[in-house]
């Protein structure tokens, strides 16, 4: 398998250094992946860690160009039946996350199972997120992922907050309060590095998959 980094940033960087712990050819890293050769692009997964406004540009060449496409950018599921209408037209596979942390896709599961539980008991949900100052997008896809799998099981839409504080790399937390108790959950990043080891083990999976999956469908 051959990978191509689009967004070489922080995080372009970190998704470097597993594939080298991992010996897995990097053909390049680049700010500018629509000017790779199709040629070349064709024989690669592409995992982009880049910009909401950078991804929503790009999104319809990069599907066109790549033998697969790992997509950890967040910020652009407002137009994600555009996103997935343009890979589907390519025949280009596709997998996508609001968040690529084993662990972070763990908390997925326990909050939905907790949800299962709590529905119709009297408890009100509330997510809240902190990130580092450099972050675009707030509230965080993951939070809104959070809110989601609340939303969808519990039946109730909790409201999120959204802190940015100085270089914090990302904690999650689920909170459902009743008249007699509270039940916390939460999830904290140490580094980036959970992102990317997990946004290259989709990688590795996307090379031999069809079609278009969210992340947690295929390992929970």
């Amino acid at each position: 398998m051959k990978v191509i980094i689009s967004g070489y940033g922080k995080m372009g960087h970190m998704v470097e250094g597993v594939l080298k712990r991992r010996g897995i050819e990097l053909v390049c890293a680049t700010e500018d992946v629509c000017a790779i050769p199709k040629e070349v692009a064709k024989e690669c997964v592409c995992i982009d860690f880049t910009t909401p406004d950078a991804f929503r540009a790009n999104y319809p060449v990069i599907a066109g160009l790549f033998k697969a496409v790992v997509v950890g950018t967040t910020g652009w599921y407002d137009i994600k039946q555009d996103v997935f209408a343009a890979f589907e037209k390519e025949g280009t596979p596709m997998v996508w996350a609001s968040n690529f942390s084993i662990g972070v896709n763990a908390f997925f599961a326990a909050v939905q199972r907790a949800c299962e539980v709590l529905k119709g008991q009297g408890y009100k949900p509330h997510v809240e997120e902190i990130h580092h100052i450099h972050k675009l997008d707030a509230p965080s896809g993951t939070a809104k992922s959070i809110a989601a799998i609340i939303a969808g099981t519990l039946g109730e839409t909790p409201e999120i907050g959204a802190q940015r504080i100085g270089e914090v790399p990302g904690t999650h937390i689920a909170e459902f309060t009743s008249g007699v108790d509270k039940l916390t959950f939460t999830h904290e990043a140490f580094s980036r590095e959970g992102f990317a080891e997990g946004a290259v083990a989709a990688a590795v999976m996307a090379d031999t998959l069809t079609g278009i999956h969210e992340f947690k469908d295929l390992i929970l």
